[in-house]
């Protein structure tokens, strides 16, 4: 059915007289499915789908508030005010071919852009990190170019750009409420994380209250890991998985960088990085990487023992955060 439904938009983005000759699921996406379209001529094209069947992540009160910058980042609208904001800043992202709010193709928002079959970030490191240096520096000039454009409100990149205001006082304020969740949700379902809860929470607000005002803010991925980083056939990276773009804390950024880099993150690293802020940041997302793959699991996600190994990595790293 999927395959019937995406052939006119397929026609459409890639150009009458092609027929769709085979849709394919491309792994990773647990909010959207990311499908390869293959036409009758070899041309490609991957499609997003932000279809409720496709989103793996159990609902919950607040998904569609968009002024809370850590609600799910869903929906073509997010997509098209993000990849703006990146091509304006010469951040290279996957080409736009056809773009249907209205359903004329799909019945669900639906993206066709341009596919790239070169291997993730995450791959080339693990293959050859001396090819993958060139890379690595070309991804350290977009963070800089994202860097170096700032706001003076922060939220989804759709929020502010378009005139909004997103909920709470500070960046700060707003991660420390979604670190607390966090640590309420965890601690009902992993007895470590309980026994340990009032310890986590006192150095949550410690931390939060070593935090000084800021009234700037950056561009943000939010979850810039590497296999959200393709490699396109010049060795350029290629920035997807774009819809939670926001104006946010470098420091959170890069705190995510740290976790899932290792080592490699050595080339984006920057100096002026808020210590206060970092510090915060790293505990919170720890409790959110514990809690986010616990509720993930809630539903049908398919690769199931690799969210308990996340889950399970970052539970303990929260645990040394505030170990005696």
């Amino acid at each position: 059915m999927t395959r019937e439904r995406l052939a006119g938009a397929a026609r459409a983005a890639l150009g009458g007289g092609r027929r769709l000759e085979a849709v394919e699921r491309v792994a990773g996406g647990s909010k959207k499915g990311v499908y390869r379209l293959a036409m009758d001529d070899a041309s490609t094209a991957i499609a997003y789908l932000w279809d409720d069947a496709e989103n793996y992540w159990p609902a919950a009160e607040g998904d569609d508030d968009l002024t809370d910058p850590f609600s799910p980042g869903l929906g073509l609208d997010l997509f098209e005010a993000a990849h703006a904001r990146l091509e304006a800043l010469g951040v290279r992202v996957p080409a736009i071919r056809l773009v249907d709010h209205e359903g004329a193709h799909y019945p669900a928002d639906l993206a066709i852009v341009e596919d790239l079959r070169g291997e993730s970030l995450e791959e080339l490191l693990a293959r050859d990190p001396r090819a993958a240096a060139p890379v690595m520096a070309r991804l350290a000039e977009s963070l800089e170019a994202m860097r170096d454009h700032r706001a003076r409100a922060y939220g989804k990149v759709a929020v502010v750009d378009g005139g909004g205001t997103s909920r709470g006082t500070s960046c700060e304020g707003v991660v420390l409420d979604r670190a607390l969740r966090d640590l309420d949700e965890a601690a009902s379902r992993d007895p470590r994380i309980a026994g340990a809860r009032d310890r986590l929470e006192e150095r949550l607000l410690g931390l939060a209250a070593a935090v000084r005002p800021r009234a700037e803010y950056a561009v943000v991925h939010g979850e810039l890991g590497p296999d959200h980083v393709l490699v396109d056939a010049d060795g350029n990276p290629v920035t997807i998985d774009i819809e939670g773009l926001m104006y946010f804390d470098v420091e959170w950024e890069h705190v995510f960088l740290r976790i899932r880099l290792h080592e490699a993150y050595r080339p984006l690293g920057v100096d002026g990085l808020d210590e206060d802020r970092l510090a915060l940041y790293m505990l919170a997302q720890r409790l959110s990487l514990t809690a986010g793959p616990m509720r993930l699991l809630d539903g049908d996600f398919p690769d199931r023992a690799f969210m308990v190994g996340i889950a399970e990595h970052n539970l303990k790293q929260a645990l040394e955060l505030v170990r005696d």
